[in-house]
């Protein structure tokens, strides 16, 4: 109930996770049939990176800050919306900007500022539903959804020590409610071998068409800062790999810091190959 996210908003972890949900949402929506959109950890809405909160971290100035001036083709569709949505957008602002009339959005969120905030965002707006609730009961409330296409973006803050293990869970109960819809889940890359872990976990009882999308700052191997942004993509729709990879490429060499940066995609029960 303590996290706010006002503090990382922008950070290259929210620019990692943005734009690839941002493509499977465009993804989704190929198809003329309704889709259903659950943010199970939606937050506000959107950010003032000039906060006292935001300036406190400067924790986007590594981040949005460094890709805006000289885009790469490939990031034009988030950094667009990006600069169209004003402020900085988080993932339901981001989802909301491209539904169609069709479309619906449920986002949940347990911190009452943060709600009513929500719920000031996306006044007498019949498309998004705003729960106060926790993300992972959601999950169990809320799907299936009655479209029967859709994604659940999972976004959980990481504060406590058992948060890999609840978010392993928590995908396979969305898996079990909603087994045909695509699932993001966001993780973060401290220790390179915390997060072997968490894909062994999911490995156990698991979806098995899943993969990790994974872009590193630093080398993974100090697991007091975060050192990279990960992605597990459930049922991922047609294209999604080629499509990352570009994304990845693009991002990967406008943020990263250090020796030891890279990203990869791969299934669950493969090897992260690194392709930088």
């Amino acid at each position: 109930m303590n996290y706010r996210h006002a503090y990382h908003a922008g950070n290259f972890a929210d620019c990692v996770k943005h734009a690839l949900l941002l493509w499977l949402v465009r993804a989704l929506q190929r198809k003329e049939k309704p889709a259903f959109f659950l943010d199970t950890h939606a937050g506000r809405g959107r950010y003032d990176l000039a906060s006292p909160e935001a300036l406190q971290t400067g924790e986007w100035r590594e981040g949005i800050a460094l890709l805006r001036g000289d885009p790469d083709p490939a990031l034009a569709d988030y950094l667009g919306a990006v600069e169209r949505l004003g402020l900085y957008p988080g993932s339901p602002r981001l989802i909301r900007s491209l539904l169609r009339p069709i479309d619906r959005l449920a986002c949940c969120e347990p911190h009452p500022e943060e709600v009513a905030a929500l719920k000031r965002e996306f006044a007498h707006d019949p498309q998004v539903a705003i729960h106060r609730r926790d993300g992972f009961e959601a999950l169990g409330a809320l799907l299936p959804p009655r479209e029967r296409r859709g994604l659940t973006f999972i976004d959980p803050p990481f504060e406590a020590e058992d948060e890999f293990a609840r978010l392993a869970e928590g995908l396979r109960r969305a898996q079990r409610r909603f087994p045909s819809g695509v699932i993001a889940a966001w993780y973060p890359i401290k220790n390179q071998a915390r997060v072997r872990q968490f894909h062994a976990m999911l490995q156990e009882g698991g979806p098995q068409d899943a993969l990790a999308a994974e872009l590193w700052r630093s080398t993974p191997l100090d697991p007091t800062r975060l050192n990279g942004s990960g992605l597990i993509i459930v049922n991922p729709p047609f294209g999604f790999p080629e499509a990352a990879s570009a994304l990845l490429r693009a991002l990967h060499a406008r943020l990263a810091r250090e020796t030891g940066s890279g990203y990869a995609i791969a299934p669950l029960d493969g090897a992260m190959t690194r392709l930088s």
